[in-house]
C-alpha cells in the first residue's frame, strides 16, 4: 500500500459538514476505510457576546473546504468527485503539455498540515476566544463572580488574554477590577 496524504477538498458554501457525513458515510459502504485516514472541517470555538448574551459559536477556519488524508485511488478519487453531494472535487494543479492536460490532485505540504492540525488540537485543550464588541467608556453590569449585580464602566480591554478592568463603585471608592468577557454584559 502505498502513503497516505492530505488533500484538500472543495465543498459548496456551508456544506462542510453534510459533505464529510457522506464521504465518511460513502467511504464505509464502499469498504475503503483503510484508505482514509482522517475527514476534518477544521473549526474553532468562541464565545460570541450579542445583545449582552453569551453564546458558544463554532467558526470554521477554512470555509468550504475540507481536509481528508487518504491514498488516493481512482476509486476513492471517483467517489470524492461524482458521488458526495455538495462536494465539488479536490484543489488541483494541472498535468501534462499542450492539449493533453488534466486536473491532478495535489497533496498539501507537511508543514501546512502540522499548521492545521497544530491549530485545532490547540483550540480542542483550550477555553473558547470570546469575540465582543466592548469599548473603553461602555457601561456594563457584572454577571458572575464576588462582584454579581454591580455595575461599572470599561476602563481598559485586553483581547489576547479575554480580559476587561472594570471601574466599579464600592462603598463609594471607585475600585479597578480585572473581569472576563464571560463576567460581564453591557447594559
Amino acid at each position: 500500500m502505498g502513503e497516505k496524504k492530505w488533500y484538500v477538498l472543495r465543498t459548496a458554501g456551508s456544506k462542510e459538514k453534510k459533505a464529510k457525513d457522506y464521504l465518511e458515510k460513502e467511504i464505509e459502504r464502499s469498504g475503503l476505510q483503510d484508505q482514509v485516514g482522517q475527514i476534518l472541517v477544521p473549526a474553532k470555538k468562541e464565545i460570541v457576546i450579542k445583545n449582552g448574551k453569551r453564546k458558544e459559536a463554532e467558526r470554521l477556519l477554512f470555509p468550504g473546504y475540507v481536509l481528508i488524508e487518504a491514498e488516493l485511488t481512482p476509486e476513492l478519487e471517483y467517489i470524492i468527485r461524482n458521488l458526495i453531494p455538495g462536494m465539488s472535487g479536490f484543489l488541483t494543479e494541472n498535468k501534462g503539455t499542450g492539449t493533453q492536460t488534466e486536473r491532478v490532485p495535489v497533496p498539501i505540504r507537511e508543514d501546512e498540515v502540522r499548521r492545521i492540525l497544530g491549530e485545532v488540537d490547540e483550540n480542542a485543550d483550550s477555553i473558547a476566544v470570546a469575540q465582543t464588541s466592548y469599548e473603553v467608556g461602555d457601561s456594563v453590569k457584572i454577571i458572575d463572580g464576588p462582584f454579581n449585580g454591580f455595575g461599572g464602566t470599561v476602563d481598559e480591554i485586553d483581547q489576547d488574554r479575554s480580559k476587561l478592568k472594570v471601574v466599579v463603585v464600592i462603598f463609594g471608592r471607585k475600585t479597578l477590577l480585572e473581569l472576563s468577557f464571560t463576567q460581564v454584559t453591557k447594559e
